[in-house]
């Protein structure tokens, strides 16, 4: 009776042994990340492809942009009414906590933009250089020549979810690609999904979703390639970073196995 059960005793913990490891080996496995699942653009190795340019509209201002604004001309003491410092100036303000609120002008909720002299403008639905010639044209009958310089300040980007630092960022060129602002995050984790990136974009009141899946080469001519101002990136996790290596209490796992063994040999 005593054979009987120490048999079956050790049968019950050789399966569990057996149970525990390969749950090991599974849970190993599935946590592992590829070199494929990191690349970008992989879809066409070995392959020059030649894609169009992707086309990047002009911006057009809406409410709550702020706009650098410096007027020149040639009578310097009436353009000096209008001084609103020098463009390294701006840019020092800019890279400040509120700084950039010192140095521009708002664009109202109902799309107007105060100059002083010259009074509301609107400006909602119009790009920079269509404001600039409508400020010009007004300062003709002021200024001697005018010449209007304007930048859009609020150039500002998130991007969040598995990359390695999410955060607001701040940007200057005029063209800022999707990977531009994920470079800024400090690129996608080993544990981000590239073929499930998502980007939020306002446009004319309206939010919209836009999936993006940078592993695909397409991407370069997509209509969403170059990022656009208040633009929001969001990076989804793969399903292996919820069995990682970081997240699974291996050390309980192996420690309950080593004992398993232990008491298994005693008992043999």
């Amino acid at each position: 009776m005593m054979f009987h059960s120490s048999t079956l005793m050790h049968g019950c913990t050789l399966k569990c042994l057996t149970y525990l490891v390969s749950l090991s080996l599974v849970i190993v496995l599935t946590s592992c990340v590829t070199q494929r699942k990191v690349e970008y653009v992989r879809d066409a190795d070995d392959i020059i492809v030649k894609l169009e340019e992707s086309e990047l509209p002009d911006y057009t201002l809406k409410p709550n942009d702020e706009l650098f604004i410096k007027i020149s001309s040639l009578d310097v003491g009436a353009a000096n009414v209008f001084a609103g410092g020098s463009d390294q100036s701006a840019q020092n303000l800019i890279s400040t906590p509120y700084g950039a609120s010192l140095i521009s002008y708002p664009i109202d909720k109902d799309g107007y933009l105060l100059f002083p002299l010259v009074g509301n403008i609107y400006v909602k639905g119009k790009t920079i250089p269509q404001v600039s010639m409508i400020l010009r044209d007004s300062l003709y009958s002021i200024l001697n020549q005018p010449i209007v310089s304007i930048k859009l300040i609020n150039r500002y980007i998130t991007v969040f979810g598995e990359v390695k630092n999410p955060g607001h960022f701040t940007f200057s060129q005029e063209k800022l690609t999707i990977f531009d602002a994920l470079a800024f995050a400090g690129d996608i984790t080993d544990y981000g999904n590239r073929n499930e990136v998502v980007l939020l974009r306002n446009e004319n009141g309206e939010n919209y979703r836009i999936g993006l899946d940078l592993t695909k080469t397409k991407i370069l001519s997509s209509g969403y390639y170059y990022i656009r101002p208040n633009d929001i990136v969001y990076v989804k996790p793969l399903r292996n970073k919820f069995w990682g290596m970081r997240q699974f209490p291996f050390s309980i796992l192996f420690s309950t196995i080593t004992t398993g063994l232990l008491i298994y040999n005693i008992m043999k």
